[in-house]
């Protein structure tokens, strides 16, 4: 199997697996427990956050356990607008989110907020100077991601963290960094955001685990879960010690040779770009700035039948976000693209293991998809 789709998820190293194997069966107290083997368990949990906690550049008392991106999400937004709950029921986001932030935004609106949703230039981008000029004295909370999961186009943070000082000093901010994480400068005190979610399927890390990072500018955060306490009292239930431990190892794994590992992926993408424009028609879809995501189209072949194609050959590929399941992208609409052309979209996504053969395989693939089936737009 040719695997390009390391942005919907990963492939789990094996010292990944056995460190949450070893916690599983040796290190499976509750960290809640007051005996010895309980509190030894609450220290491994400590040591994991203090080493992700470094990674994401933010001190490990503001960083908290989630299920996954989609949770840290959402309880982002819940924690800002129960703090400017007096502020303003008005929220700026992107048309090109994660669908974690529009479908929540689209269940404010039913509850009285209104959502202004920026489009990005037909490249994808989206400078801060138009996020800015959107804010008003009652916007509460602005959410732009840091890497856009189907372009790869990095959003200027930092910048609007900075204009928000100037613009409206209680608009709070957040960034869904889970594109981001390990693959572009994704420092929480350097963007500036109160809020940073990541999650650990998109480094080599276990499904079922994310984390949040809630800055010092988010007064008694309001809890996700109220219950027993854990995570400081924010976010109850057991902490998951074997995900928690896969989490903090696949940190450390794509931390070593980071500099590396993304020269490489970079190298990836600029090649897959060489190969896949010799195609005929075929198009680059928007300016990714990330190294390790490319979207692009064949004209009249519908992207689903591409994607069914290739994975009959053992090459897996994306007609978009996997959160999609299938369905049109709110990303490509966005784009406004001609109509021939946003049908027939589909993303690589690479690893540190992705290997030129294989996009040579996968060029290969789409030719001959191109070559022998009948375009149907």
């Amino acid at each position: 199997m040719i695997y390009l789709d390391h942005a919907a998820t990963t492939p789990v190293p094996r010292e990944v697996a056995e460190e949450m194997y070893h916690v599983l069966t040796e290190e499976y107290g509750n960290p809640s427990s007051q005996y010895a083997y309980g509190q030894q368990a609450r220290r491994l949990v400590d040591g994991w956050r203090a080493g992700i906690s470094e990674a994401l550049d933010c001190e490990p008392g503001r960083l908290f356990f989630t299920s996954c991106g989609t949770e840290s999400d959402n309880w982002a937004f819940t924690a800002a607008l129960w703090q400017n709950r007096r502020v303003g029921k008005h929220i700026v986001t992107t048309a090109v989110e994660h669908s974690a932030i529009l479908e929540r935004c689209r269940w404010l609106e039913q509850e009285g907020y209104e959502v202004t949703r920026l489009l990005p230039d037909h490249d994808g981008g989206i400078p801060a100077e138009r996020v800015l000029e959107a804010v008003r004295p009652d916007t509460a909370l602005v959410s732009v991601m840091l890497v856009n999961n189907e372009t790869g186009n990095v959003y200027p943070v930092a910048e609007i963290a900075a204009g928000l000082k100037e613009k409206n000093e209680k608009t709070l901010l957040h960034t869904d960094a889970v594109q981001g994480f390990l693959k572009v400068p994704c420092s929480a005190r350097a963007l500036g955001a109160d809020f940073v979610s990541i999650s650990a399927h998109k480094i080599g890390g276990p499904k079922g685990i994310g984390a949040l990072y809630i800055g010092g500018r988010v007064r008694s955060p309001r809890p996700l879960l109220p219950g027993g306490g854990q995570e400081s009292g924010f976010r109850a239930g057991t902490e998951a010690t074997a995900q928690i431990a896969g989490f903090a190892k696949a940190v450390a794994l794509r931390r070593e040779h980071l500099e590396e590992k993304l020269a490489h992926m970079a190298r990836i993408r600029a090649y897959a770009i060489e190969k896949l424009t010799e195609i005929p028609d075929l198009q680059i879809i928007a300016k990714g700035q990330a190294p390790h995501i490319l979207s692009v189209s064949m004209p009249g072949w519908p992207s689903q039948n591409v994607v069914n194609d290739l994975s009959a050959a053992g090459i897996c590929i994306s007609a978009g976000s996997a959160c999609h399941q299938g369905k049109p992208s709110q990303v490509t609409a966005a784009l406004r693209l001609e109509k021939r052309t946003a049908a027939g979209v589909v993303r690589l996504s690479f690893g540190p293991e992705t290997t030129e053969a294989e996009i040579d395989a996968a060029a290969s693939a789409l030719r001959r998809h191109r070559e022998t089936r009948f375009p149907m737009l």
